[in-house]
């Protein structure tokens, strides 16, 4: 990591909106205001998954999972944007920085599997309907997640040790609010073809993977739906998938936006409204899409509220 003549990077320095100290608090409140919204709406959705008996479905069993990681997802990120903000930049070490990019890319890589994942039980349910109990058991279910956590692990374990064998010599200023990779690449010196080569290859694997299983699933899906002869069954079928496709669309457009673009001539600028995106509104959106349109959930929640009676 250090060769001759050149310094050992130990700690890494945020430096994102320093030249805009004006920026500080009023982009703090914002970001505390989103991170607030993103604990309490799907620590909420992972209540009524687990209270509501109607909700004890394969479907929101995926789903409390995928709350638990957007929870997770931003905690990795958003409290350490909030003190960049406060602090009008931060220094982070060297390990802290690795933690973070494993933590951030593991929660990630897990969104991109249980979004997958989704898909496909909405595959079962609209086009083996008499087998979809079979198919997604209890032990099928619990494998699929524990197999999504798996690869997590693995993703983010490949994607971490690639992106930290880079050299980093000099400067070790990242004009960011986290440690992510597109500063990283911007900040190695040396040749990093090898690791550039990795980190792409199995950006590749990991989500247009994902895409694949999605992209297939909605085939079978839409080839199914255009047999159901009423215009009313059509679009009631559809419209159990409109919320995950709302999602679907939403993370992978972001993720394929930031990683899969290129770092030649890049902004950085334009990355961190795209990392602010996916790390702070995207898991903030997710509950809001998945209850706005599902009219379970909704009455779920409003039973909860009604069973609360103010003293």
């Amino acid at each position: 990591m250090a060769g001759a003549n050149l310094t050992l990077v130990t700690e890494f320095l945020l430096i994102a909106f320093t030249d805009f100290p004006e920026w500080g608090f009023p982009l703090f409140l914002l970001f505390l205001s989103l991170y607030l919204l993103t604990v309490t709406g799907n620590l909420g959705m992972i209540i009524l998954i687990r209270v509501d008996g109607r909700l004890h479905t394969p479907m929101y069993f995926l789903l409390s999972h995928l709350s638990l990681a957007d929870i997770c997802y931003s905690s990795v990120t958003v409290p350490q944007m909030m003190a960049v903000l406060l602090q009008h930049g931060a220094a982070l070490s060297y390990s802290r920085c690795v933690a973070q990019f494993f933590s951030f890319t593991f929660f990630g890589s897990i969104d991109c599997y249980l979004l997958a994942l989704m898909a496909y039980d909405r595959y079962v349910a609209v086009c083996r309907p008499l087998l979809y109990v079979t198919i997604m058991t209890r032990k099928a279910r619990l494998g699929f997640v524990a197999g999504a956590y798996m690869a997590g692990v693995f993703s983010a374990l490949v994607r971490t040790v690639s992106a930290f064998t880079l050299s980093f010599c000099g400067n070790n200023e990242i004009d960011f609010i986290f440690c992510d990779l597109p500063p990283l690449l911007k900040l190695s010196c040396g040749d990093s073809y090898t690791q550039e080569l990795v980190i792409v290859v199995f950006a590749i694997f990991v989500i247009p993977m994902s895409m694949v299983v999605i992209l297939v699933s909605y085939l079978f899906i839409i080839v199914a739906i255009m047999r159901i002869h009423s215009a009313g069954g059509r679009a009631k079928t559809f419209s159990t998938c409109t919320s995950h496709l709302t999602a679907v669309s939403l993370f992978f457009g972001t993720i394929i936006f930031m990683y899969l673009g290129g770092n030649s001539n890049r902004s950085s600028e334009r990355d961190r409204v795209v990392s602010v995106f996916y790390t702070t509104v995207i898991p903030m959106l997710n509950p809001f899409i998945y209850s706005l349109r599902n009219k379970e959930v909704k009455e779920a929640a409003r039973k909860i509220v009604s069973s609360v009676k103010l003293p």
